[in-house]
């Protein structure tokens, strides 16, 4: 043993069984002591164990502590190597290596360690974005504690002989910053404070669930993760819990304070706690509120409606009774004495009795404790056992409502995924519409009857969805442990799915109604459907038979659906024909509208801006191509062969004229061809398939924070057709055969006119009314005076002198 302490000699192999083994032993003892000692002095003051052991002085005792003996490290360290060594030696059939040994020795095995308070302000501070959801944390506690006895009850009934009541009790104290959180339910026993309350992160409830986990009875328990709790400390100073266990002869109270890594246990003496716990928060400075009884109802509705035992709340309320009134007591006595004087005046009997006192009603505000979570949770009942005015009346009140919903479906879904819920589609658009998508309260998400939140942005239902009320009860949700966060998993990425379907199902049914219901519905949210399409791309083909559109055939105002299009479809038509405009009077009259309606097609009328980008991004309905006509290529069906080669013909006969005015407009436009959708415009302007059209362009340039390098890659090359028909263009024709120098300024003003009626914007409008100006300057001729002058000359009989007066233009 000296040889290996000195020197760090291994022991020889010809060294006695039994030196051997009492050298194994002592060493083996001799590194648990230092492993030990290590793992206290981590987690001391400095590293010092002397430090660690105070700490650990300072911590409640638990039959689990450690006794550590104080060895020097120096001593410990040589006696753990020569203790490796030996084993290798013992196991090994020749020596080790030295360098072995001492790399087997500096492997050990260390346990985390954790400064309590700085984990404790983790869990307060950092868990919790709320500090609103402390009391949600502390009754869903009670809950459970509630629901364990009542599961423990069915079996052993003497556990409530004495008090068969359960509920739970919660008083704010503004005098004494006080709030006291009570209930009946099944208590707590020492063990149990040190083992739950003592140590972070365990949950009472998940043990009692693993317990029940193949029984049905504890499915209503609530808590996992045990945390919760600590969330008192977000508004509370100091927390008190005293609590009796029904098998449990004593009371106990616990009590630890914000910023504190220990706390205290002790027999609870003269308290009137029968059973059950009683926690008392003592508020920190800037929390009185939660000691108001208005504040701590509304908590309670809001979080703890729906929990099926009572919550009581300490709070004011009117109470009537009845008081004398001596005012109106002394006006029945005067008139009681009037008559009377009168009557022995008169020397008649009066015999009519003296009048009571007179008593009034008045109210007066007292205390007393009120339930609050009257509401029943309907979605747990069987729809079959629920009346649609009991649908209404929950939607009315749960979402704030006046008017009753258009439609509801209320659903169970089960297996691998379990959860209920109901849906509900409005009768009107909320008020602040234009700001519903930013934050969404579409849904209010319940866990076993407790409300978690209303504000999970489009993790249940998507962005366009959001007018969509409804409530979804599940024990499977993923959520973090705060429970304010919706985590991204299969579950959530299940349940999406079924409440668009659903939402999908309910929408179908109002649109097969045969009342205005659904025009109701389209007028209200139209739009959200709109930008379904655009952003929803795997239920695009369950939206398209939702759109409504004004189109060609319908009066104003009135919409028609994708269906009823395709049913009244000409023959040999293969494609669904739109134009969109700022207005229907502007798409009417629109001049690409002009050869469809000769041929009785029928067009849609896309006059809200989000309708051409939806139907962009729809492409196809029922295997029908969406068609823009105000694009090049326009297909308007088949044709014979005398028809083609007629249009042949034509273009023949204009390749001279179109190649021209190409040349003339230069990059103005991409080129110049032959129109089959005009019959009395002169020209229009069409632009490429894949780029803006005129009302997407200008749509864009009125974006606030559009961007220019996107917009001049996004314009579309622009193709001018003109109509050989026109005599406008006829004598066009005429004038460039004929070399007449006014013809290239035709040409211009036909492209900037064209430019107007096709929906786009002149970029030099000054420039426009110039040419507009000559014009008319030159169908007008000499001014007037101009001419009385010449007449004037006439008459003298002087010779003609004739003023030539050039245009100015400017």
């Amino acid at each position: 043993l000296l040889l290996c302490e000195l020197g760090n000699v291994h022991p020889p192999p010809s060294l006695a069984p039994t030196a051997r083994n009492a050298l194994t032993m002592a060493a083996a003892s001799a590194v648990t002591v230092t492993a030990a000692a290590s793992r206290i002095a981590v987690g001391g003051p400095r590293g010092s164990v002397q430090g660690a052991a105070a700490a650990q002085a300072r911590r409640p005792a638990v039959p689990t502590a450690r006794h550590v003996s104080t060895v020097p490290r120096r001593a410990t360290r040589h006696v753990a190597r020569a203790a490796d060594d030996v084993a290798a030696t013992e196991e090994m059939p020749a020596p080790a290596p030295a360098s072995a040994a001492a790399a087997g020795a500096d492997e050990e095995t260390f346990e985390y360690q954790a400064e309590v308070n700085k984990l404790m302000d983790l869990i307060v501070n950092s868990l919790y974005s709320n500090r609103d959801v402390f009391l949600r944390e502390l009754v869903s506690n009670s809950s459970d504690a509630l629901d364990k006895l009542r599961f423990l009850a069915v079996s052993n009934p003497d556990l409530i002989k004495d008090n068969a009541a359960m509920g739970i009790k919660i008083r704010g104290d503004p005098v004494t910053k006080t709030l006291t959180v009570e209930d009946t339910g099944i208590g707590m026993t020492r063990e149990d404070l040190v083992s739950s309350l003592g140590t972070i992160a365990r949950s009472g409830t998940a043990k009692f669930m693993e317990m029940l986990s193949s029984k049905s009875e504890g499915e209503n328990l609530i808590g996992k993760f045990g945390v919760g709790f600590y969330s008192a400390f977000l508004v509370a100073e100091r927390i008190s819990v005293t609590t009796k266990n029904t098998e449990d002869d004593k009371a106990w109270t616990w009590e630890s304070g914000v910023g504190s890594s220990s706390y205290t246990i002790k027999e609870a003496t003269g308290t009137d706690l029968k059973r059950g716990t009683r926690i008392v928060l003592q508020l920190k400075d800037g929390c009185e509120e939660f000691a108001d009884d208005t504040k701590l109802t509304a908590l309670v509705k809001t979080y703890s409606e729906f929990i099926s035992f009572p919550i009581e709340v300490f709070a004011k309320k009117s109470v009537s009774k009845q008081v004398d009134d001596p005012a109106a007591t002394a006006a029945n006595i005067e008139a009681y004495s009037k008559r009377k004087i009168e009557a022995e005046a008169k020397a008649e009997v009066f015999d009519e009795e003296e009048p009571e006192p007179v008593t009034k009603t008045v109210y007066e505000d007292v205390q007393a404790y009120q339930v609050s979570n009257n509401d029943k949770p309907i979605w747990v009942r069987s729809p079959r056992d629920v009346e649609k005015e009991s649908y209404s009346e929950f939607f009315k009140s749960t979402f704030k409502e006046f008017l009753d919903p258009l439609a509801y479906n209320h659903f169970a879904v089960e297996g691998d995924i379990e959860f209920r819920s109901i849906l509900y589609v409005p009768g009107m658009a909320p008020f602040e519409q234009q700001d519903m998508m930013q934050r969404s309260k579409a849904i209010k998400l319940y866990v076993r009857r407790v409300f978690i939140s209303d504000e999970f942005d489009d993790s249940l239902l998507p962005r366009y969805l959001t007018f969509v009320r409804g409530v979804v009860d599940s024990n499977d949700l993923p959520l973090n442990v705060s429970r304010e966060i919706l985590q991204e998993s299969r579950v959530v990425r299940v349940m999406r799915k079924r409440l668009i379907r659903k939402t999908m199902d309910m929408l179908k049914e109002i649109a097969e109604r045969d009342n205005d219901d659904y025009v109701t519905f389209w007028d209200a949210f139209g739009r959200n459907l709109k930008l379904g399409v655009i952003e929803d791309t795997a239920n695009r083909e369950a939206l398209g038979p939702l759109l409504r559109f004004q189109t060609s055939k319908t009066e104003k105002g009135k919409n028609r659906g994708l269906d009823d299009y395709v049913k009244d479809m000409a023959e040999g038509q293969s494609s669904i024909y739109y134009v969109a405009a700022d207005t229907r009077e502007a798409a009417e009259n629109s001049p690409f509208l002009e050869q469809l309606t000769k041929k009785g097609l029928e067009v849609l009328f896309l006059i809200d801006p989000i309708d051409e980008v939806a139907m962009t991004n729809l492409a196809q309905f029922q295997e029908k191509t969406l068609v823009d006509i105000s694009k090049e290529d326009l297909d308007l069906g088949e044709e014979d062969d005398d028809v083609k080669a007629k249009a042949k013909e034509i273009e023949e006969e204009y390749k001279a004229l179109t190649d021209w005015m190409a040349e003339t407009l230069g990059s103005k436009v991409e080129k110049v061809t032959v129109s089959k959708r005009l019959t009395d415009t002169p020209c229009i302007l069409v632009t490429s398939k894949f780029g803006w059209s005129a009302n997407m362009e200008r749509i864009m340039k009125a974006q606030a924070m559009g961007d220019n390098r996107a917009s001049e890659y996004m314009k579309g090359k622009k193709t001018m057709e003109i109509n050989p028909l026109s005599p406008v263009i006829l004598d066009l024709k005429a004038k460039q055969e004929a070399g007449v120098a006014s013809a290239a300024a035709t040409a211009e003003l036909l492209f900037d006119t064209a430019l107007l009626t096709s929906g786009f914007n002149i970029d030099q409008p000054a420039e426009f009314a110039a040419k507009i100006f000559n014009l008319m300057d030159q169908v007008a001729g000499p001014p007037a005076s101009e001419k009385k002058k010449k007449k004037e000359t006439k008459a003298d009989g002087g010779a003609e002198e004739v003023e030539s007066v050039t245009p100015e233009i400017v």
